[in-house]
């Protein structure tokens, strides 16, 4: 028989493994339900598909393991890097089936000042590496905008200094968009309100501001890290409004001052710069309308003295159409020369007309029939009776004639003088012709020679350079230095002399020039 083994008496209560876990568990979670531990972040491999991220905190002596759920990972406002020294707030728990403990991380934050400029130097050359703190692509301010927007708390002094500075020195509409500048939502609200400034319409009731002012007042690195945050700066380079940045005091410098067009030391100095003085403006301007105002009077009695030297200068009428009136006048004396020629050239052929028609006149043919019946009548005298009416009827037949001759002599007279009242008429008409062509042929030249002289040119601000043996000057190349010069311009004559040439025209001057430009010094 196997020896009986008495078991010891005892009142403690048995456990399963199941329930020991659960006991522990529960006293560890009641006991450290909310912890703070410092570590440095060991063996993170990034976020798992599930979404959590799982990795360990260390420090010289010892290490737990740490886990970030889903939900809060994406809350976090420090991201879990490898070798990063943290402080990690949350609550321990046990996970039984390893017989292991843990803590579940719900804020992770950066261990101290040193880590803190760590991270914000990494973050920094990231940034810049993008291209997002280039000074190619930040854009000026305008000089006098219209509606400035600025993003910043609704309470405390900064609101109230810029808006007092605004209104002190030119009193402009402002939008504010009240954040958060401190705390973990104070990153989001700001870059939101950026883009929120940027998405507004350019016209209407609530317009697009002109320029931008992200303001906060003065802390430390842990009050300001908001503006340090990807988000903002990412907000800050893409707005399409000029930003200004004014976070802290002079001496504080944040990732959004690397990214914002312009960076101000204090917010007050933001207004500053967004807005130009308006006494200054209205001083400005009084002084220019002063100069402009003189300037004119100048101008006007430069003009009067020109117009005087013009009038001096330019010929009278009589001098410019002196020539063409002389040829005018010789082309008078040539005309009648030709009239007179075709006046007699028309009566010779008036007298030729007037023989024939005397030829053919009724009082020459009568005479003639009178001898031929004076004839007939000592001829014929026995026969007269007889003959009477033979010689009735001739005399009817030969008025007949005559009364044709005569009707034939009046349509050769009417259309002998139809083509002496042509002849006239075209004559009138080449007459005038030429009058018109001639008068037309002085005005050409009259305006030929007042568009090609070269004071036309003078008088649209040009000058002619001359030198001492009155020689026009077209080159600076060709002018020596101390040259005595002639300059005309339109309004009279000055006396020059070249100064040495500097060197890069000297140098210039051993090869061809392509413009004929020159300076006088």
């Amino acid at each position: 028989m196997p020896p009986i083994v008495e078991r010891p008496v005892t009142n403690t209560p048995e456990m399963t493994v199941g329930e020991l876990s659960g006991a522990l568990k529960r006293t560890i979670e009641d006991r450290f339900g909310f912890v703070r531990v410092r570590g440095e972040i060991s063996n993170f491999r990034g976020v798992h598909s599930s979404g959590h991220a799982y990795f360990s905190l260390k420090d010289e002596s010892a290490r737990i393991d740490a886990v970030v759920w889903k939900g809060t990972f994406s809350k976090l406002k420090t991201k879990p890097q490898e070798g990063l020294e943290v402080i990690a707030t949350g609550k321990i728990t046990t996970f039984p089936g390893k017989s292991a403990y843990q803590i579940v991380i719900e804020a992770l934050e950066p261990a101290g000042v040193g880590a803190l400029m760590a991270l914000l130097e990494a973050r920094r050359k990231a940034l810049g590496a993008e291209g997002l703190f280039d000074e190619a692509r930040k854009r000026p301010l305008p000089y006098l905008p219209a509606v400035i927007g600025v993003v910043t708390s609704p309470t405390g002094s900064v609101i109230r200094d810029i808006l007092h500075r605004i209104a002190d020195r030119f009193p402009r509409p402002v939008l504010v968009w009240p954040v958060r500048v401190q705390g973990e939502t104070a990153a989001a609200e700001v870059a939101a309100a950026i883009a929120g400034f940027n998405a507004l319409p350019e016209t209407g009731p609530v317009r697009r501001p002109d320029v931008l002012i992200v303001a906060r007042g003065g802390g430390s690195l842990e009050d300001l890290w908001a503006f340090n945050e990807e988000i903002v700066v990412r907000a800050a380079a893409a707005s399409a409004i000029p930003l200004i940045a004014a976070i802290g005091h002079e001496t504080d410098w944040t990732l959004i001052d690397h990214a914002a067009d312009l960076r101000a030391p204090t917010p007050s100095g933001a207004a500053e710069k967004a807005v130009p003085v308006r006494a200054d403006l209205i001083a400005n301007h009084l002084d220019l309308a002063r100069r402009h105002q003189a300037s004119m009077l100048r101008l006007i009695d430069r003009r009067r003295s020109d117009w005087r030297a013009l009038t001096r200068v330019l010929l009278t009428g009589d001098t410019i159409t002196a020539i063409p009136r002389q040829r005018l006048d010789g082309a008078s004396g040539r005309l009648a020369v030709v009239m007179a020629s075709h006046r007699d050239r028309q009566r010779l052929a008036l007298s030729r007309l007037a023989n024939r028609l005397a030829q053919q006149a009724p009082r020459t043919r009568l005479a003639r029939e009178d001898q031929r019946l004076k004839s007939l009548d000592q001829r014929l005298g026995h026969s007269r009776m007889l003959a009477a009416e033979r010689r009735s009827q001739r005399l009817g037949q030969a008025a007949q004639r005559l009364r044709t001759s005569l009707l034939a002599i009046g349509r050769e007279q009417s259309r002998a003088r139809q083509r002496i009242d042509q002849q006239t008429a075209s004559l009138r008409r080449a007459w005038q012709n030429a009058l018109r062509a001639r008068a037309e042929m002085v005005s050409r030249h009259g305006k030929l020679l007042q568009s090609l002289g070269y004071k036309q040119v003078l008088s649209r601000g040009f000058a002619l350079v001359r030198d001492a043996d009155g020689h026009p000057r077209r080159s600076a190349l060709d002018i020596k230095s101390a040259a005595v010069l002639d300059i005309e311009f339109a309004d009279g004559h000055i006396s020059a002399v070249s100064a040495e040439r500097p060197p890069a025209l000297a140098k210039r001057s051993r090869t061809p020039r392509k413009t004929d430009q020159t300076s006088l010094f």
